[in-house]
Parts: structure tokens; C-alpha cells; sequence
């Protein structure tokens, strides 16, 4: 029997959820997609500049696993700069934060919900 899906807690959506090259002569390259949960583990850690503990606390999932998220969203976002892919955030194992759960109103949490998984 495999084992039960950990929702990862994500405290708000991205703004824009497409980024990708400007030059429209360069033709299409590919996209490269990017999991929510993974989109809040850069957010977290390279923004409001959280340890790999505190943001494994703050999205409920265990420190491993938060690295293990951590270092493929960054050879995603790698290879949508350096190979000029667009990037597309959507999906992922995740939940958003309801607002009452502890660990809320912390820095880098925003409760802004644009929608869910």
C-alpha cells in the first residue's frame, strides 16, 4: 500500500505563474514547469530568506524533504535561464494555508489565495 500524500502547506500563490524570454525572435525553445511547492520553496528561502528548517516547519513536510524540492526547483529555474524555456508554476503536492493554522502571519506569509490545487 503506498503510503498517504503529505500536503505541502503553501501560503500564497504566485503573482504571475508564466515567465519567460522577451525576444520573440528567438522562437520557441520549450517550457520548463515548475510545482507550486516548489515555487514556495524559493520564495522562502531566497526571498524571506528562511533556513531549509524553518521552511520545512512552515510548509509542514520534513527538512529532506524541503531540499529535495529546493534543488529541482532550482535546476528548473537554471534551465529556463540559461536555455531560455518559459517557465510555467502550476500543480504540485500542496494546500494552501487556511489562515488559522499555526505558523501563520509569520514573515513570508501572506495568505493571499488566488485560488487552490
Amino acid at each position: 500500500m503506498p503510503r498517504p500524500v503529505k500536503w505541502r502547506k503553501v501560503c500564497c500563490m504566485p503573482e504571475s505563474n508564466q515567465f519567460g524570454p522577451l525576444d520573440s525572435e528567438s522562437g520557441p525553445r520549450g517550457s520548463v514547469n515548475m510545482t507550486v511547492d516548489e515555487y514556495e520553496t524559493i520564495r522562502l528561502i531566497d526571498l524571506e530568506q528562511f533556513t531549509q528548517e524553518e521552511c520545512a516547519a512552515h510548509m509542514n513536510v520534513a527538512r529532506t524533504t524541503v531540499q529535495g524540492i529546493y534543488n529541482e526547483a532550482r535546476k528548473k529555474l537554471a534551465e529556463s535561464l540559461v536555455n531560455g524555456k518559459i517557465l510555467f508554476i502550476e500543480g504540485g503536492e500542496y494546500r494552501l494555508c487556511e489562515g488559522s493554522e499555526s505558523g501563520c502571519g509569520r514573515p513570508g506569509c501572506h495568505r493571499r489565495q488566488h485560488g487552490s490545487n
